[in-house]
């Protein structure tokens, strides 16, 4: 179809779906303000992208924004195959033809998925030096990376992530307000009970409302699309099977160490005939598609750090949950897995330490900034070896790096959540 006589479909489309988008859910992230800048979120898919562009795009409508100075293209739509640079700059011209007023206004260009147009960048950095427009991408992790964005767009672009809801945005979504000041014994328990609920079955936003059957179902497909469609297709695995093994094995382990030496030992007892350095590309595979999170312990000797492993973190507790037998066991881990991921929403480098005593603390975060804080996370502090534990093993890393810390306690969660 001609894109002049496509366009006015899709946009339809999308103004339709505007109208009923009254009561999105509000995300924490959004796109810095720098309007001389290509922004672009990334992430999972399924984690919200598409919503953080609607909210974007609301808030501009408030602002005065027209309609019909936005344009919004979901590359996703199979009507548009197949999508190359040329079908992309037609879209574009197809845009000013039907509002040729737009020649003389600023404009704001959307582009959900651009990962799947051929040669993108060519044309995103056209419309970014010759038109009067901002600019705004997302894309899956499949081929959109922030290091591969950053080669792409030259410096032009400022990027991102876009993670599964945070635990105050799921009772958001669930329009649950809890006054968290006065936190009564009613509030205690209202708040322990949703978040039991989000420990289970995670923050990926559609799966909400689903019932438990069918968010296990739905998560599981997620990962089965991420896997085929973001890992295999994209780098072209050989062995498919190996690399899902992989995948599961990495999160059924999280909040644990991961050593890719060990796991290749492992496969090699079982017969598998594959190359170490084949299994380092594949857990790069991994985390490159927001499945899986090595991290390293923190050190100023580059041969403890290679020689210690990583410890796993996985993108939402409901992923682990929907891959998990047996999850009561591992509430805890489940727990430190959450309160990873809250560090990495606010945009920490995160390492874990080990003492001189080789005690362990979870978390060593480090602003953008460069200001470092110990975090120790504790599910049960009923038990008194735990406190014991816990406590001597911060209070250890604390006197050695000088550096302030604190443990994370479920009830010092629930009631003001992680202060930097």
């Amino acid at each position: 179809m001609n894109e002049l006589l496509m366009l006015p479909i899709l946009l339809g489309e999308f103004y339709d779906k505007l109208n009923l988008l009254k009561n999105i859910v509000v995300r924490d992230a959004q796109f810095p303000d720098a309007p001389n800048k290509i922004r672009v979120a990334i992430g999972m898919r399924r984690a919200g992208k598409t919503y953080v562009l609607y909210q974007q795009i609301l808030k501009m409508i408030n602002e005065g924004v027209r309609k019909t100075e936005i344009l919004y293209i979901n590359f996703e739509d199979d009507r548009l195959l197949p999508l190359n640079e040329q079908k992309l700059a037609k879209i574009v011209d197809a845009f000013y033809s039907l509002y040729p007023e737009n020649h003389e206004k600023k404009c704001y260009l959307f582009f959900d998925e651009i990962q799947n147009v051929d040669n993108w960048p060519m044309v995103i950095r056209r419309l970014h030096d010759t038109k009067n427009a901002e600019i705004f991408l997302t894309g899956s992790s499949a081929k959109l990376l922030s290091k591969e964005i950053a080669t792409s767009l030259r410096g032009r672009s400022l990027a991102i992530e876009i993670w599964p809801y945070s635990f105050d945005e799921f009772m958001r979504a669930k329009k649950v307000s809890i006054d968290r000041g006065l936190y009564d014994k009613k509030t205690q328990d209202k708040i322990r009970q949703l978040f039991n609920q989000y420990l289970s079955d995670g923050g990926f936003p559609e799966i909400i409302s689903f019932s438990p059957d069918v968010k296990q179902k739905t998560l599981q497909e997620y990962l089965d699309v991420v896997i085929y469609r973001d890992i295999i297709e994209r780098h072209n695995i050989k062995n498919p099977t190996l690399i899902k093994y992989m995948i599961l094995s990495m999160i059924h382990n999280v909040g644990k160490p991961f050593a890719v030496n060990k796991f290749y030992n492992d496969l090699k007892s079982q017969g598998y005939q594959i190359g170490k350095d084949i299994l380092y590309e594949y857990a790069d595979h991994i985390e490159d598609a927001y499945l899986a999170f090595p991290v390293a312990v923190y050190d100023k000797s580059i041969r403890k750090i290679q020689t210690n492993p990583k410890k796993l973190y996985a993108i939402d507790p409901g992923m682990v949950r929907a891959l998990t037998l047996d999850y009561e066991s591992d509430l805890g881990r489940l727990f430190e897995n959450i309160i990873f991921l809250d560090l990495k929403r606010r945009g920490m480098n995160i390492n874990y330490y080990l003492t001189s005593e080789r005690y362990e603390i979870d978390f060593l975060a480090q602003t953008p900034r460069g200001h470092k804080k110990f975090f120790q996370v504790a599910w049960d502090m009923q038990d008194g070896d735990t406190i014991e534990r816990e406590e001597r093993a911060l209070q250890a890393g604390m006197k050695e790096l000088k550096i302030d810390g604190e443990i994370i306690t479920l009830d010092s969660y629930l009631r003001e959540g992680i202060k930097l």
